[in-house]
């Protein structure tokens, strides 16, 4: 497994600075109980002002509160949020991001208002039968990342 990585690492001549391409759009989803919904509201509020989705291209894709379920019993409180950003450097620019690092994480966390897991998924292509009929599951503008200001991301 090793040598593969280094390899890898000595093709690369490491001076090159350009962004991946930004035009594989993914899924965020935020799922977990929620303990503190007025936290958690606040927290929403707190990702509003800060603009990091509209800079980023990030936007709700569903309302967190199911409609109907048609299999199991979904514990108490919990939640589903799903989140469309252009690419997975934009979703990272934003989890990274020292304004939600620093400023809007803390406002649900010690005690958690929300025990989450958050993911990324690739989104799924069109099918061939759907082009035309149900958008173009891409973005027709730019949301660059690189102005966004990053911290380290933690172990």
């Amino acid at each position: 497994m090793i040598t593969p990585l280094l390899m890898m690492a000595a093709a690369s001549d490491g001076a090159s600075t350009t962004a991946p391409a930004c035009d594989a759009p993914v899924v965020m989803v935020v799922a977990g109980p929620t303990h503190d919904r007025e936290r958690m509201a606040a927290y929403g509020k707190a990702i509003a002002d800060s603009k990091l989705y509209e800079r980023l291209g990030g936007y709700y894709i569903n309302i967190p509160r199911p409609l109907a379920t048609f299999e199991g019993t979904p514990p108490a409180g919990y939640t589903v949020l799903m989140i469309r950003f252009p690419c997975l450097a934009n979703a990272q620019a934003f989890w990274n991001s020292r304004e939600y690092q620093e400023k809007i994480k803390p406002l649900r966390l010690g005690p958690s208002a929300g025990d989450y897991v958050v993911t990324v998924y690739p989104e799924a292509p069109l099918r061939p039968d759907l082009q035309g009929k149900v958008g173009d599951n891409g973005y027709t503008a730019k949301f660059d990342a690189s102005a966004i200001e990053q911290v380290a991301p933690k172990p």
